[in-house]
């Protein structure tokens, strides 16, 4: 099975992948006078840390391309529920550091770094 299915497209699979699990709490939350905390979750959200080390400008291109939609649908291995999950995601910032390579006048990504975000 592939690590990550991008709206049908399998990408390269990460050099690093953390899955992260984060609660949304309603905006009354917080913590009342007595110091009691009041979280009043109201949903919890997947998160995918990606990380690519060493990468061409040509698979970062490819990558970069197939996460750019607003909105996307993401297949993944999800460490809570056991087995692969499909879930319909937006990817935070990116970014990808370049390393040249000299003596080769090559140059590559040392590491090109994204987080899928739950809906």
């Amino acid at each position: 099975m592939a690590m990550l299915v991008v709206n049908g497209t399998t990408l390269r699979s990460p050099s690093e992948m953390t899955w992260g699990l984060q609660d949304i709490s309603a905006a009354d939350a917080g913590r009342t006078e007595d110091g009691t905390m009041h979280k009043n979750r109201i949903a919890q959200k997947r998160k995918l840390s990606c990380g690519w080390q060493n990468i061409s400008p040509a698979d970062a291109a490819a990558i970069l391309t197939a996460v750019n939609s607003e909105y996307m649908s993401v297949t993944y291995f999800d460490a809570m529920d056991g087995g692969t999950e499909t879930r319909e995601m937006y990817v935070g910032d990116r970014s990808a550091p370049i390393k040249w390579w000299y003596g080769t006048n090559g140059r590559i990504y040392s590491k090109l770094t994204l987080n899928f975000i739950e809906r």
